[in-house]
């Protein structure tokens, strides 16, 4: 097998794990809501003025099936949508308060795996994370360039 093939099955191997790992203790923590509606959640928390094109973007999902998503989320009464005053041709969203504790529990959660795999990243060199960024941003690159190529523009949908 040539290195190639070893780092992508090495990051593939590497995410399947960390599923596996956090999968039990993540739906047992936030029964009830999908990965894709956690996600979400986070993602407008984090994200000043979130809109349906700036998650679509984010998630690499067409507006339509955000619209449903964030729909469903407004359903549970997570978040609410709102306009601006000096815009109200755009609809936003931000958390309610139910929302908030999802996204609290969420974080605490990625705090727990971060702590307890803490051991591995703290032995690592800050020219090997250099390394390793340089290199996930020219994959991303890539891989951005081959969507477009396929006439896929998820900024545009």
């Amino acid at each position: 097998m040539n290195k190639e093939d070893q780092v992508i099955l090495g990051f593939r191997d590497l995410y399947n794990k960390m599923v596996w790992l956090n999968k039990d203790k993540m739906e047992n923590s936030l029964k009830g809501y999908k990965p894709s509606e956690v996600h979400c959640i986070e993602y407008i928390e984090k994200n000043a003025d979130s809109n349906v094109t700036k998650l679509a973007e984010s998630f690499y999902m067409t507006r339509g099936a955000i619209s449903k998503l964030t729909k469903k989320l407004i359903k549970k009464g997570l978040i609410e949508s709102y306009q601006k005053s000096d815009n109200k041709k755009e609809i936003y969203f931000r958390l309610t308060e139910q929302g908030k504790v999802i996204y609290k529990i969420h974080e605490d959660l990625h705090k727990e795996f971060q702590d307890r795999d803490k051991a591995v990243f703290e032995q690592v060199t800050e020219e090997q994370f250099d390394s390793m960024l340089r290199f996930v941003e020219k994959y991303n690159k890539h891989l951005d360039a081959e969507i477009k190529k396929l006439g896929i523009d998820f900024k545009a949908e």
